[in-house]
């Protein structure tokens, strides 16, 4: 299905359109109505409020915590992420950071590819990272030697200067709002090697720009690449990932040489 760019997916018109054609997705949306209220009351902080729902989610299951219906669509979701990097640069002596790495759908695909110890992978929620250790466990990858951290924050102070030839986020600016999007723009011109490149995904419009319970947020690609140039960062639309038919769209940043 074609991806609905024009759709204020918070308008009230919208919503109740949505519930009239999908009457059986109401009672889901009501309970997430809910926890928002209530996370949002205990939570005004947008990263804590996330890491609640990440608890939440995860409690009830770590694949879909990250977007996974089932397992094989958690796999197939893991697998498009790496075979296109896979395509688009990728080599195993890289060291990668992966942003919002979750339970590893695709982490461990990048682990097994990846020479030992080259794979960082960081998260704002401890719980999905204990489900990423499971991961390592099932699939037999504790030799790779990864690294897995929870954050506060997005500023990554504590990772080197100049060290990651690729970054790499999928659905984590699609959760965010611009001022944290901002503040990993911030930092990543520290944070890359000399040719080294950041892609994300994010939820893509061309109207009006828009969140739906703070939990998606949906943005036109202008708005992205120039705050990525508002920190000396060049950024270009990737085409080619919207071939995929994935739900979201896809960004990469470099540092321009001097």
């Amino acid at each position: 299905m074609p991806k609905n760019l024009t759709a204020d997916r918070s308008a009230l018109s919208h919503r109740v359109g949505y519930a009239l054609r999908n009457p059986g997705r109401v009672p889901r949306h009501l309970r997430r109505a809910a926890r928002d209220a209530w996370l949002r009351h205990r939570s005004p902080d947008h990263v804590a409020y996330y890491r609640a729902v990440m608890r939440s989610d995860t409690r009830r299951d770590p694949d879909a915590a990250v977007g996974g219906r089932s397992r094989e669509r958690w796999l197939a979701l893991g697998a498009m992420q790496f075979d296109y990097l896979l395509g688009h640069g990728l080599r195993p002596e890289h060291r990668m950071l992966e942003i919002g790495c979750g339970n590893l759908r695709a982490g461990w695909r990048f682990l097994e590819y990846l020479d030992p110890g080259h794979y960082y992978g960081v998260d704002i929620s401890p719980d999905i990272l204990f489900a990423a250790q499971e991961t390592l466990r099932d699939q037999g990858l504790q030799d790779r030697l990864p690294t897995l951290t929870p954050v506060r924050d997005l500023t990554l102070g504590f990772l080197p200067e100049g060290h990651f030839d690729v970054v790499h986020a999928h659905s984590v600016f699609s959760h965010s709002p611009l001022p944290v999007i901002e503040e990993c723009f911030a930092h990543m011109g520290r944070l890359l090697a000399p040719g080294g490149w950041f892609d994300f995904t994010f939820d893509r419009t061309e109207g009006e720009e828009h969140h739906v319970l703070r939990e998606d947020f949906y943005y036109r690609t202008g708005t992205l690449t120039a705050l990525a140039a508002d920190h000396g960062l060049s950024a270009r639309f990737m085409d080619d990932w919207e071939e995929l038919k994935h739900g979201q769209s896809k960004i990469r940043v470099t540092v321009p040489s001097s």
